[in-house]
């Protein structure tokens, strides 16, 4: 079969990418966002023509509000991203942006340091709930494989590829971030554990094809590869997962590009991900499965 013959060539795409995400992770790290880290937001819509960022930086630059991200939103508005305000520091910046046209308040959040870092320790502490769920889960539907490859080495392979899954998204928003100042915040923990899921839905989908086809040789006694069945398995899973995969990214890809500011880092998360799982869970779960059966195979020789 194709996704076996040439394992290797697909094993290339994913590790090249998962070693660049991790080096961009280490070298700038993810920018938490305001919800993460504490801060406040406030968007202001111009009700004429949108002023230049730079004249928006000028006016805000003698109010000594530390670093302020200045970031176009729809065509008249700004979002202003900065340190917690008090109520008379919000009303000055108010103030300064009207000097530039009439502009009016659209909305206005503030978090305090403690609630995102209290916000952070829990969505790491979710990540790491859903990931020892899904072992848990593999562990208990696969019980009864035992041969060639057992049922626990089902669960490592699962778990790698999930790792893949939200590295890859990590890595681009860590890029994005040290590029052009995109943040992470709740929406992406969110996307993250979204992508865990979808991901692990289509893995355990080829692994539960491949756990029937070792049952029917076994039952009618045929004698096949175990490579064979995973291809096989892989093609009659393939259509199924393509589908659903590319109707979720065109919804997603739309959102990018129709929906608001808000929701375009969650939907490009999503959209990133759902590539990378659907990729990994055809051409890199399955032949790890293969691999490891190989590899088995070499021991027992020597």
């Amino acid at each position: 079969m194709l996704f076996i013959r040439y394992q290797k060539y697909f094993f290339a795409i994913p590790v090249l990418l998962s070693v660049a995400s991790l080096v961009a992770l280490f070298v700038w790290g993810l920018k938490p966002g305001i919800d993460l880290k504490g801060g406040s937001l406030l968007q202001v819509s111009y009700e004429e023509v949108r002023p230049d960022a730079e004249a928006v930086h000028a006016v805000v630059r003698p109010l000594e509000l530390g670093e302020v991200l200045v970031q176009p939103s729809g065509e008249k508005d700004y979002i202003l991203r900065q340190r917690e305000l008090l109520p008379e520091e919000k009303i000055e910046l108010m103030s300064s942006l009207q000097t530039l046209g009439k502009a009016s308040e659209v909305q206005f959040n503030s978090i305090g340091p403690s609630i995102g870092a209290e916000l952070l320790k829990k969505a790491w502490w979710a990540i790491a709930l859903v990931v020892l769920s899904i072992i848990a889960f593999i562990a208990f539907a696969f019980r009864h494989v035992s041969k060639p490859v057992a049922s626990w080495k089902y669960g490592i392979v699962i778990i790698v590829t999930l790792l893949h899954d939200i590295l890859i998204p990590a890595g681009l928003f860590a890029y994005l971030g040290y590029m052009y100042g995109a943040e992470v915040d709740s929406l992406f923990i969110v996307a993250l554990l979204t992508i865990l899921g979808i991901s692990v839905n289509d893995t355990i989908v080829v692994f539960d094809r491949v756990r029937e086809n070792l049952k029917i040789n076994i039952d009618k006694n045929i004698k096949e590869g175990f490579g064979e069945v995973v291809g096989r398995s892989i093609m009659q899973t393939l259509t199924r997962s393509l589908n659903t995969s590319i109707t979720v990214i065109i919804m997603l890809v739309s959102l990018y590009i129709l929906g608001p500011e808000p929701t375009k880092n969650f939907s490009l998360t999503l959209m990133v991900g759902m590539i990378a799982g659907t990729y990994s869970s055809i051409c890199l779960a399955a032949p790890l499965l293969v691999m490891i059966e190989r590899w088995q195979k070499r021991e027992e020789v020597a």
